[in-house]
């Protein structure tokens, strides 16, 4: 079976396989972005296939990324690259300015042809200071966090409960976990996912 990174490889260096679908071959959920580093890299060590920062520049398909350590990264994205923004999303909403997490493979030029992109994804956790029927406001380690529900894409999962649209259980006092997207340079996000104990 050819794994995601042979088809991808092989996809950019024009080696004639067809590109399928990333989500074909697994989840690129938002959950993923935060996951752990290849299994090859050394603990400690940079992981040669993940990049994050703000995007800086776009032309053609490539992102010109500028990491939290001032490293830049050209980042290349590709028919199988899977995209999310508050879900899944297309290439043209990539704007300068975006913060984003990439996976993908290290071509020999040393650009990331990317398997995955997340653009400005955030995973917070906080307790809810003040509550309306559009927005939490989050208090995070003592800073104020305005998150904005999002009809029709913003949900809750209450403990081991199904997902559900629903935010009304959201209570005053109460921690939580928001998987969402940041709006580049505010105190706002976009929520996705609200995360609850109760």
């Amino acid at each position: 079976m050819t794994s995601r990174r042979q088809l991808l490889k092989s996809a950019v260096l024009g080696g004639g396989a067809g590109v399928v679908a990333a989500t074909a071959l697994g989840s690129l959920g938002p959950e993923a972005a935060f996951g752990a580093a290849a299994p090859d890299v050394e603990p400690g060590a940079p992981d040669p296939d993940f990049a994050e920062g703000r995007i800086r520049s776009i032309k053609d398909n490539t992102l010109l990324v500028l990491g939290s350590n001032m490293v830049f990264h050209n980042i290349r994205v590709v028919d199988g690259t899977s995209l999310w923004k508050l879900g899944p999303t297309s290439f043209d909403q990539a704007r300068p300015g975006d913060g984003l997490y990439a996976r993908g493979v290290r071509m020999p030029d040393g650009v990331l042809a990317a398997e995955s992109v997340w653009l400005n994804i955030v995973n917070i956790k906080g307790h809810v200071s003040n509550i309306t029927s559009e927005k939490i406001h989050l208090d995070h380690k003592g800073q104020e966090v305005l998150c904005h529900r999002v009809a029709g894409k913003s949900i809750a999962v209450y403990s081991d409960a199904p997902p559900s649209a629903d935010l009304s259980l959201l209570r005053v006092g109460q921690h939580v976990q928001i998987l969402g997207a940041w709006r580049p340079d505010t105190n706002e996000v976009d929520i996705a996912t609200v995360f609850s104990p109760h």
